[in-house]
């Protein structure tokens, strides 16, 4: 079995200094028309238990698929819709 190409991002903090992260996966919620991005950061090795996970809201910003804007999670809904998708992530790795 090999491997795919996993998509990477790059993302600035509050410093100015860019992290490359890994992209688990993206969803889409029908009823908001959101869509939603979960994060890792690329550093980590998949040997690592704890692993922090970020995750954001996003928008395509025009014609090409590169272009996104990031948007902070803020309420609990959200942040509930999005534990949920993970654990069906997970649950679906482990099998």
């Amino acid at each position: 079995m090999t491997e795919e190409e996993k998509e990477r991002i790059i993302i600035p903090d509050e410093n100015g200094e860019e992290h490359l992260f890994e992209v688990l996966f993206t969803f889409d919620v029908d009823e908001s028309e959101k869509s939603y991005m979960v994060l890792v950061p690329a550093e980590s090795s998949e040997d690592e238990e704890d692993v922090e996970v970020f995750a954001f809201r996003y928008e395509e910003k025009g014609e090409e698929d590169d272009d996104i804007e990031l948007f902070p999670i803020e309420t609990d809904a959200e942040w509930d819709m999005v534990e949920e998708m993970l654990n069906t992530f997970q649950d679906s790795e482990e099998e």
